[in-house]
């Protein structure tokens, strides 16, 4: 599970944020990346807190994914999970908690475009994975 929680983080930090940043620069939508601003209620980075959950989101995909049916076990299920459940959580759950609305007032483009920067994470995630993986059966300890 270790690899699943560091395959979350660095998909998270390289694959989602990227995303974001690069959409950002294509003058598609403005996403802050990297944020450095606190966050309540402990006071850390929001960089750092993003990266804590979205590596616990790692625990969960790959938790799931390896029972999902068929051709869903692989890259497809985790760029699936990742576009699905994480964004439906965040849309219905962690935005009204800190008093936003549910998705973020559902305004475009970035109801079309989370779902996708969310699945490219997921593709980050999987390809991390597999690094990992590889590291480990070619004789490297994590």
């Amino acid at each position: 599970m270790l690899f699943a929680f560091i395959a979350g983080a660095v998909g998270f930090l390289v694959f989602h944020q990227g995303g974001f940043w690069a959409l950002t620069q294509a003058g598609v939508l403005k996403a802050n990346t990297w944020s450095m601003a606190t966050t309540r209620p402990l006071g850390v980075p929001a960089v750092i807190s993003y990266v804590f959950w979205t590596g616990l989101w790692g625990v969960v995909a790959a938790l799931v994914v390896p029972r999902l049916p068929g051709a869903l076990r692989g890259p497809w299920g985790w760029i699936l999970f990742a576009a699905i459940v994480p964004t439906l959580v965040n849309w219905f759950i962690v935005l009204p908690l800190k008093g936003a609305p549910m998705g973020g007032g559902f305004n475009m483009p970035g109801v079309a475009l989370a779902p996708l920067v969310y699945g490219f994470w997921g593709l980050g995630m999987w390809l991390v994975m597999q690094l990992l993986q590889q590291t480990t059966s070619s004789g490297a300890r994590a």
